[in-house]
């Protein structure tokens, strides 16, 4: 199992106060003391609301957390949250990190309950792992683009036109999915996954294609058939975007997660020595925080979704972490808010449910990864 940070408690502050409850209404509390103060000029009253929302605000917040605590206690549940969620899910959490290593928590995990902070296909994997417990998610719409650019009638297809050919499936896809494949894999041990299979095996590698490269390029075997899949957040971080940060931050170090599409610029930029080998780095969200904990960068530059970087802060406060593009927002992982969570304790809603033929079989192609050699921390 791999390792966590310790979940940060509490600053006592959200980044985005209106997912949170009982805001006082106008006249009452800290408007009706500003107000009383006639001798502030409009801007200085202007500054004193917002002291005041931000003060109000993190208590407020320190109230959520606590009653989120208390629900969970009460439920007997364990909440997992992923490293893209937002800030406050992220810190309420008992762990953060990749999909497939909170599965595999929630599966030794004595809650009866597990409440996952992620989009839907990761809930199912811990059921998949967690046939015995219940599952919740917070939005049961909170879907993946990625996981969504294949289905299991597609893969059966696509498997008929290539007989013989070995099924390697990201974990970032649907049960039914998995259940199609002979093996899973996450972005750390894609390339272990793949030089399992004998050399003249042919592989079918799905559903990124940006990581599909990248594992072609890393093994070096021209008999893996790429399926023409892509996050969209990923995808739009694209090398001209890249480039131009690189331009102008030419001493940071790049950490670029293998689905983004700049992949290839940026190892383009370390082959011809715009970047030195050394800084650029192509990492799993698990090995960005591992890398982070190490670097004696004054800034790195991050290639990912946005809300890994409230991750990677926590673990070196020393250095500044930018975001290539600040754009690269998943709105299915920010569907997951205060609310919902909130709503999800209370009510024990909404359960993900894998039927068992499909859990059965999407199960031993995990179990099959997990026996070539476990992830690294964070396995995307």
């Amino acid at each position: 199992m791999g390792k966590f940070l310790p979940v940060r408690r509490k600053l006592g502050m959200v980044e985005d106060a209106s997912s949170l409850r009982s805001v006082p209404a106008a006249g009452n509390t800290w408007e009706a003391a500003v107000s009383t103060r006639g001798t502030l000029t409009p801007e200085r009253r202007a500054d004193k609301r917002a002291e005041q929302a931000t003060a109000l605000a993190g208590a407020e917040a320190e109230q959520w957390e606590t009653r989120i605590q208390r629900l969970a206690r009460s439920r007997d549940a364990v909440i997992l949250a992923h490293n893209y969620q937002r800030p406050e899910i992220q810190d309420v959490a008992d762990h953060v990190g990749d999909s497939l290593a909170l599965s595999r928590i929630a599966a030794t995990s004595r809650a009866s309950t597990i409440v996952f902070c992620g989009v839907h296909f990761m809930a199912e994997t811990a059921k998949i792992l967690s046939s015995d417990k219940t599952v919740l998610i917070p939005d049961p719409k909170a879907g993946c683009s990625l996981a969504d650019t294949i289905t299991a009638e597609q893969l059966r297809e696509w498997k008929a036109e290539h007989p013989g050919a070995a099924v390697v499936a990201y974990v970032n896809t649907s049960a039914a999915v998995k259940a199609e494949a002979d093996v899973c894999c996450t972005s750390s041990n894609a390339a272990d996954v793949v030089q399992s299979i004998p050399v003249d095996q042919e592989i079918l590698f799905l559903p990124d294609q940006f990581l599909g490269a990248h594992i072609r390029r890393v093994t070096g075997r021209a008999n893996i058939h790429v399926w023409a899949g892509e996050c969209h957040v990923h995808a739009g971080i694209n090398g001209a975007t890249l480039k131009a940060r690189v331009a102008a931050e030419p001493d940071a170090e790049l950490f670029i997660h293998p689905e983004c599409g700049c992949a290839t610029s940026a190892l383009y930029l370390a082959g011809t020595g715009v970047v030195p080998t050394e800084r650029v780095k192509v990492l799993s969200t698990g090995g960005m925080v591992d890398a982070a904990q190490r670097t004696s960068a004054h800034k790195v530059l991050v290639a990912t979704e946005t809300g890994m970087l409230h991750q990677l802060r926590a673990a070196n406060p020393r250095t500044v972490f930018e975001p290539v593009s600040d754009r690269a927002q998943c709105r299915y992982m920010k569907m997951i808010t205060a609310d919902k969570l909130l709503r999800c304790l209370t009510e024990g809603v909404a359960e993900v449910t894998v039927p068992a033929d499909i859990a059965a079989r999407a199960r031993q192609a995990v179990q099959r990864m997990i026996a070539i050699g476990s992830p690294t921390r964070g396995g995307e």
